[in-house]
């Protein structure tokens, strides 16, 4: 009878026990790496367990919230210097004499062209709004795995697959409503089945192509800071990518300022 009791009270404890242990973490990821405002709740549930994994293994999104200052260089064309925290970029046209301060959040500020500062409101206009589609384009281009819950995205599953160089993967395909100058593409993003990184990405003008403008590596990651970031692009490959704890004081104020 005391052996049936103990057995009858070993069934109850584990019927009452909390989920697994594997299911607890699951929950504390997205628990850690709640969506922004306006993230697609009809994204796939496979694909945002995906996304948070893939911000875990980035680094973490306290780690990610907490990095301020990022520089690269984008194809040798320009680089840029990002001040997550106010929203001031900071870009160095490397072929023109060109520079543009502009806050990515405001829209506010200004211009360096041809030796002088710019006083033009037409040509200041242009050159904030040109820097405002740089700064969308070219970062997405270093830290779009941070941003796969992003305002206006929807995250759909596409299953099990393999890169170019048979990593074997799951897919998860990003589409975009309101958001962006160019809400009408799409991508696809592998993400590895024994690290949790992306290793490729594709990109289609519109989400209904059937065929990717181009399918691309996103490899070489390197622990900058408390975050990881990865350059190697195929032949886009991004240089000069830097965490940086700090920056000359006034470097998003004035040209005569540089790193």
């Amino acid at each position: 009878m005391k052996n049936f009791l103990f057995l009858l009270a070993g069934i109850v404890l584990f019927s009452c026990q909390s989920p697994s242990s594997e299911t607890q973490q699951e929950d504390a990821v997205a628990i850690e790496n709640p969506a922004a405002p306006g993230f697609n709740a009809n994204s796939d549930s496979e694909a945002i367990e995906i996304a948070d994994k893939v911000m875990a293994a980035m680094g973490g999104r306290k780690s990610w919230d907490e990095t301020r200052f990022l520089f690269w260089n984008f194809f040798g064309a320009r680089t840029l210097l990002w001040d997550k925290n106010s929203g001031d970029v900071r870009i160095e046209f490397l072929k023109e004499d060109k520079k543009i301060i502009v806050n990515e959040k405001t829209g506010e500020g200004k211009v360096w062209k041809n030796g002088q500062l710019e006083d033009n409101e037409d040509s200041i206009k242009f050159y904030l709004e040109r820097g405002e589609r740089i700064w969308i384009n070219d970062s997405y281009w270093l830290v779009m795995p941070f941003k796969l819950k992003d305002s206006g995205v929807l995250l759909s599953y596409q299953g099990e697959d393999t890169t170019l160089t048979g990593e074997p993967c799951e897919k998860v395909r990003l589409t975009f409503q309101g958001v962006g100058v160019t809400p009408d593409n799409a991508y696809d993003v592998w993400v590895s089945k024994g690290d949790d990184l992306v290793k490729q990405w594709a990109w289609f003008i519109n989400a209904t192509d059937s065929v990717p403008r181009f399918t691309r590596p996103w490899d070489n990651y390197q622990p900058m800071g408390s975050i990881l970031l990865s350059d190697e692009r195929g032949d886009r490959d991004l240089t000069e990518v830097k965490v940086l704890e700090s920056v000359p004081e006034g470097i998003f104020e004035s040209f005569d300022v540089s790193l």
